[in-house]
């Protein structure tokens, strides 16, 4: 192999795992971006006392959020701030139709950014 061949795969295959790194960085991000859009539902359906709503943003963060608390923070602080928000606003509460639309829309997101993981079995 010529030494100029050998010294551009060489480069490519040092810049590859940087490459990944950067790839997986953007795609934890985008995560973590849909995960707190599902708190700021979820703490508006717990505001406005939207029992149903709120139980189905729980449960898509725990079918699509990494168990880490780096996610687990910034589901309870978007659901908090969410909720404080509803709380000291003088606007009407959603109604359950708007919330879960919003719910069906972060569903799809959810499902291309965090893929449900198949329970590992014990």
């Amino acid at each position: 192999m010529k030494p100029t061949k050998l010294l551009i795969l060489l480069l490519a295959l040092a810049a590859a795992p940087g490459a990944v790194a950067i790839a997986n960085a953007a795609d934890a991000e985008a995560g973590l971006l849909a995960i707190r859009a599902l708190g700021s539902v979820n703490g508006q359906a717990l505001a406005c006392a939207e029992v149903q709503a709120a139980a189905r943003a729980k449960s898509l963060m725990l079918a699509h959020a990494p168990k880490t608390r780096r996610f687990g923070v910034a589901y309870e602080e978007a659901t908090q701030a969410a909720y404080q928000a509803q709380t000291r606003s003088t606007e009407a509460c959603p109604d359950a139709i708007r919330l879960t639309d919003r719910l069906n829309q972060l569903a799809l997101q959810l499902a291309e950014t965090l893929p449900v993981v198949a329970a590992e079995s014990k």
